[in-house]
Parts: structure tokens; C-alpha cells; sequence
């Protein structure tokens, strides 16, 4: 008797697990999907997440109805973001008396709920013929809805697995959800080979050697130049349940002023979110500290601030006469974190949010505008979760000369979350070809520059300062000009398309 291949034998177990009972089938999408999130940093495994999303796929293909294909699409993503966002959790444990009984509600009722763009986008690619150009083109439109709907949150998208890795400039052509596209791509042929097809898993390294080979087209980013800008990167690593404790804020804050006054001098000085102790409106004693700190050196600090009845998140630039010549507002808040819709009235009943200091929480600055940092240049201004939208950053009203980036993940505890917010970084870099200053409370503080690459970084979870220089900026990306609307209306073609010429179900192993 012939041994059945080890690769037969996963591609014959998922199509029979997706036709069998209800529950083995569901269970195995869980699974599938918990595997496939490994591919995300900080593991960045992509190899094992390939294998992971090409079972999935096999699970779906095996489906018998388009109930089953949703059923089965809802349980991948759900392991997917169990897995993926599993330091959704950290928030709630800071204040673990208030908030730590919502810690495994908040992830489950998430990982469940952007999981229904998943089990949507798998049913409706089924109902379309189940043809492989139909799954890819439903998923990463799905993925795409959920960048967009009820403010967005395109945090762990499939093809950020690709960031770290030599297929990681092709986001410069193609943006994030193309490297989704990559990804189900690769999948698809990993998942024909599975079924027995081996010459697919040649397809699969002559994809990627191809697809390398693209990526490498670009204008590299080159050596540093020895007269380039340094900055000074500040860390002051406050843990959050410290952070605004009243006997440890003089440690922080004092902690920062050293750092800042160290010499040699830099040409900028960066502090991190929220990193004065002070409402920006009443700061004048800590503005004097830090101006007398930094000498002629600008500083860029964030801070909280009044304006008439609203509270900002805000970032403000000291010039070296100890003034502040530019604020910014950040725009893109953080939903029941930053802000709680109907805050008021759901105070009185104990909710608000994590990070909100009263009733509505922060209010929404204007929008995305540029600092004028003289001989740096003009800098796009980014605080935190903003930084993981490729709009916020497409947004700028001009080209920016680099990216500026403050964050407090502490919020995101040590281990997934403050690597996954890096990586995020790392990609907006790419896509724009800008390098990115970026600063975070508790780490990973970083120099990132035009590809993506960190040239400097602290590591997460220490206090300290790093002068780096500032990389150049490189010629305006393609995607830097197009943004995501022509791959968005491609994918409507093509899916159209397949809907409308159906007339049979097309097998993904065909």
C-alpha cells in the first residue's frame, strides 16, 4: 500500500473536516487561524502563517454551502485576532481593580467581531463561484472595510507578515492592502501544492523570487549622510499604572530633563506622548525647566490641553527661546479609549474611557497638517494610533520631508502590542518613502528610515536617549501618489466580474 504524502493528507483532512459536522469544522478554522496569525510581529514567522491561511482556504473550499463558507471564514478570523491581538488585554490590567474583569470580554467580543468581515467576505466569494480571483479579491476588500468602518482598525492585516522581510518595498508600489493580495496569492498556490499539485510549490518560490525581485526596483535608500540632522530620541519608560502616579511623575519627568541636557547637542530633541505632567495651558514653569535643559535645541513634547471646553492629545514644538511655535491636535482618536460616544451620559453609569479624562474624553483636532522644523524640514506630525492608517499619513496636505511619530505604548504592555504598533511604522515609511522619527514612552523609540529598515533603536522597556541622524527622504513612492484608490477600484472589477460570469463553482485546486 502506497503512504499517502504528508501534504495529501492535510489537503484531504481539511476538505473532509470542512464537509463533515459543524463543530470539527469550526474548531480547525480556529485553529487555522490562530496558526496563521504567527506571521505577525513580534514572531514574524510568515512561513508557518502561509500554511496556516492556506489550510484556511482549504477549509473554505471544502465547504458545502455558502453558510458553511461564512461559518468557517468567522472561526479563522476569530483565531486569527485572538492570537493577533492578544494585548488588547494590557489596557485593562493597569487598573486591574476597574477595569481587569473586561480584559477577556474586550478580546473575545473583538476577535469575534472583526471576525465577521472574514466569515462575510468568505460566504460572498462563495456565493461568486468559490474561483480562487474571487476569494482574494472578497477577503482584501473585507480587510479593506475594516480599515474604514466605525473610525477603522486595519491593525494585524494579513499582509503586514510581509513587513521585516525582503517582499516588504513592494508596499511602496502597492501599499498594505496589496501585500494582503500578496499573501492570499502565495496562499492559494500553498494550498494547490497541499492538494497533491506539487509543481504549485515551485509557483510558489518563483512568486516570491519574482516578487522580490520587484521590490528590489526601488531607489535605495543609500548610506546616512555624515552632515545629516541628529536627533535626540527621549525614553523615559513610566509604566502606565506609574505613569501619572503623583510620587513618581517628578522621577519621569526629571528623568527626561537629564536626558535632554546630555551632551553633545543635537539638532532636535524628542519627548514622547503625553510626557509633561502638566496641562499645556498652565506648563509655563516645566516649558522654562525644559527650555533651560535643551539650550538652543528645539524640543517636540506631547501634552494635554485645554481649548475653551475641549480636551486635546496634542504635541507642541519648544523653540530654543523657550516658546512654542506649532501645536497639533491629534485627529484620529482611539474609540472607547480616547473617547466614549455619548460619553456623558454613560459616565453615570461608570464607563468611560481608558485613556479619557472626562465624560466625551479627548476631542478630534482638525486634521493632518505640517511643522515647519527649519533646517530638519517640514514633518507630518503623528501621535500614536494614527500611525497605523495609511490615510492619516496619505493625508498630509503637502509632501513632508519625514515622518514624526509619538506614542504611549505602555498602554500595550511587553510583548506583542508595542512590536506590532513598530512594524505598522515601518510600513508607513515604505509606503510614503519618508523616514520616521519615532518615540515611545516605554519603547521601541526608533529611527526608521525611507524602506523601512530601523537604523537606531531603543529597546522596549528601558529608560534612556539615542542620537541618531535623520535619513534622507527618497522620490515620491508610487503609492505615495495613488493611495489605495486603484487597487480598491480593481478589486471591485475584478470581483464584479467574477459574480457576474459565474455559472458553476470554480475548485481553488483546479
Amino acid at each position: 500500500m502506497q503512504p499517502v504524502p504528508l501534504s495529501n493528507l492535510i489537503g484531504k483532512t481539511a476538505m473532509q473536516l470542512a464537509q463533515g459536522r459543524r463543530w470539527p469544522a469550526l474548531l480547525a478554522a480556529l485553529l487555522c487561524g490562530a496558526i496563521a496569525a504567527l506571521g505577525q510581529a513580534p514572531l514574524g514567522w510568515w512561513h508557518i502563517s502561509l500554511l496556516g491561511f492556506a489550510c484556511l482556504m482549504g477549509l473554505y473550499h471544502g465547504a458545502p454551502t455558502s453558510r458553511r463558507a461564512a461559518l468557517i471564514g468567522w472561526a479563522g478570523g476569530t483565531g486569527y485576532f485572538l492570537v493577533a491581538l492578544n494585548w488588547l488585554v494590557e489596557p485593562f490590567l493597569v487598573d486591574v481593580a476597574r477595569h481587569g474583569w473586561m480584559a477577556p470580554f474586550a478580546l473575545g467580543f473583538m476577535s469575534a467581531g472583526l471576525a465577521l468581515f472574514w466569515g462575510a467576505s468568505f460566504a460572498l466569494a462563495r456565493r461568486a463561484g468559490g474561483s480562487a480571483l474571487g476569494f482574494i479579491s472578497a477577503i482584501t476588500l473585507a480587510e479593506a472595510l475594516r480599515g474604514w468602518l466605525f473610525t477603522g482598525f486595519p491593525w494585524a492585516q494579513p499582509g503586514h507578515i510581509w513587513i521585516g522581510t525582503p517582499l516588504m518595498p513592494l508596499a511602496a508600489y502597492v501599499g498594505a492592502l496589496g501585500l494582503i493580495i500578496v499573501t492570499f496569492c502565495v496562499a492559494v498556490l500553498v494550498w494547490r501544492a497541499l492538494c497533491g499539485r506539487y509543481w504549485y510549490a515551485g509557483a510558489v518560490a518563483g512568486l516570491i523570487a519574482a516578487l522580490y525581485i520587484v521590490a528590489g526596483l526601488g531607489t535605495p535608500a543609500g548610506p546616512l549622510a555624515g552632515d545629516a540632522p541628529t536627533v535626540r530620541l527621549i525614553q523615559p519608560n513610566a509604566a502606565q499604572h506609574e505613569k501619572w502616579d503623583p510620587e513618581m511623575i517628578p522621577v519621569f519627568f526629571q528623568r527626561q530633563v537629564n536626558y535632554t541636557q546630555a551632551l553633545p547637542t543635537p539638532d532636535l530633541i524628542v519627548w514622547p506622548e503625553t510626557a509633561i505632567p502638566t496641562l499645556l495651558n498652565y506648563a509655563g514653569d516645566v516649558m522654562d525647566v525644559i527650555s533651560a535643559a535643551a539650550g538652543d535645541t528645539p524640543v517636540v513634547f506631547g501634552a494635554q490641553r485645554w481649548e475653551g471646553q475641549r480636551l486635546h492629545n496634542s504635541m507642541a514644538v519648544l523653540n530654543g527661546l523657550g516658546e512654542v511655535t506649532h501645536v497639533y491636535d491629534k485627529h484620529h482618536l482611539v474609540p472607547f479609549g480616547e473617547y466614549l460616544p455619548f460619553g456623558n451620559v454613560l459616565k453615570r453609569f461608570g464607563l468611560r474611557g481608558l485613556a479619557a479624562e472626562d465624560g466625551n474624553g479627548y476631542s478630534s483636532g482638525p486634521g493632518p497638517q505640517l511643522l515647519d522644523l527649519g533646517a530638519l524640514g517640514k514633518a507630518l506630525p503623528l501621535i500614536c494610533y494614527e500611525g497605523v492608517f495609511s490615510r492619516d499619513v496619505a493625508g498630509m496636505p503637502e509632501r513632508a520631508d519625514f515622518i514624526l511619530l509619538i506614542t504611549n505604548d505602555a498602554w500595550f504592555g511587553q510583548n506583542s502590542g508595542p512590536y506590532q504598533h513598530l512594524a505598522q511604522a515601518r510600513l508607513r515609511s515604505v509606503e510614503q518613502g519618508l523616514p520616521t522619527i519615532r518615540v515611545a514612552n516605554t519603547g521601541v523609540s526608533a529611527m526608521i528610515d525611507a524602506q523601512g529598515h530601523l537604523t537606531a533603536a531603543l529597546s522596549l522597556g528601558t529608560a534612556g536617549y539615542l542620537d541618531a541622524r535623520l535619513p534622507a527622504a527618497l522620490p515620491a513612492t508610487l503609492y505615495s501618489k495613488t493611495g489605495d484608490l486603484p487597487l480598491l477600484v480593481l478589486l471591485f472589477l475584478v470581483f464584479g466580474g467574477v459574480l457576474v460570469t459565474s455559472r458553476r463553482h470554480v475548485p481553488l485546486s483546479d
